[in-house]
């Protein structure tokens, strides 16, 4: 441990990709920088609720973020009647932290709010095509990043929960979502129980490009993230080992190749598309 800041902020960075960007002068940023650059997964949570004015406020703050054209094609739902959450929290029984969370919040794309727009001002909606899809779920995706951060700097833990669509059909049902709203990924919260998990990333030199995209080395990045991970952070079991068996070397790749190798979520095009989306 190291009392200058800049050490710290780097010795945070050099974990989680395995060697910091340049030092720079971050001015009043660098406190959030840092933040952002140790920042936790957090999977268990205190039998402590979270107070509804403050989650409130958390999705005020969140809000306040970026939204395409101004439109505001996000909504958040709190999940508070019991039998719905029930019903959720059954939908993952591989995810025991859902039904732990003391809050479980919903981020939907939001379509339907424009379309009204259209039929009370007597206006043509003329872009009913893919793109309309696309930008609600953007919308929902920078809120749920928003709130993230804000819950976290206020002391909650959250963990994302993109399985929801796994079960859209069912989870808008218990929701009750109507035509062109549709839920992007959950988000459990509550105050941490412990420390969550750094989750190590990808090197700078694989995902961050100038002036063009370049994946030239690609190969040589991942050999080496997979390395490190199974160094610093190895996966406590090795997915679908009843079809794949014991890998010797198992990486984030060899997960990632596992984990995409049964189909998933194969009916979330036909379940957008009754929504009353156009995807073409």
């Amino acid at each position: 441990m190291t009392d200058d800041p800049a050490q710290a902020l780097s010795d945070l960075f050099a974990h989680r990709f395995g060697a910091p960007p340049p030092a720079c002068d971050l001015g009043d940023a660098a406190a959030t920088v840092a933040y952002l650059a140790g920042r936790r997964s957090v999977r268990r949570y205190a039998d402590k609720p979270v107070a509804a004015a403050l989650i409130e406020t958390l999705a005020a703050a969140a809000f306040s973020a970026p939204t395409k054209s101004d439109l505001q094609q996000r909504d958040i739902v709190r999940v508070r009647d019991s039998d719905a959450r029930r019903a959720i929290d059954a939908l993952f029984p591989e995810m025991p932290w859902i039904a732990a969370a003391p809050e479980f919040l919903m981020f939907c794309g939001n379509n339907r709010r424009q379309r009204q727009n259209h039929v009370w001002r007597g206006r043509p909606f003329a872009n009913d095509h893919l793109d309309a899809f696309f930008n609600a779920a953007v919308d929902a995706a920078i809120v749920l990043a928003a709130f993230v951060v804000v819950a976290e700097q206020a002391g909650l833990g959250c963990c994302p929960i993109s399985a929801v669509r796994n079960h859209a059909g069912r989870i808008s049902d218990l929701l009750r979502l109507p035509d062109h709203v549709f839920p992007v990924a959950g988000l459990a919260i509550g105050w941490p129980a412990d420390d969550g998990v750094v989750s190590l990333r990808l090197p700078l030199a694989a995902t961050f490009h100038v002036d063009r995209f370049d994946d030239a080395g690609q190969r040589d990045h991942v050999d080496a993230y997979d390395a490190r991970r199974a160094r610093v952070q190895p996966y406590a079991r090795q997915r679908f080992a009843e079809d794949f068996g014991t890998a010797a070397d198992y990486g984030w790749s060899e997960d990632k190749a596992r984990q995409y190798s049964r189909p998933e979520r194969a009916d979330f095009g036909a379940f957008v598309r009754a929504k009353g989306f156009r995807l073409d």
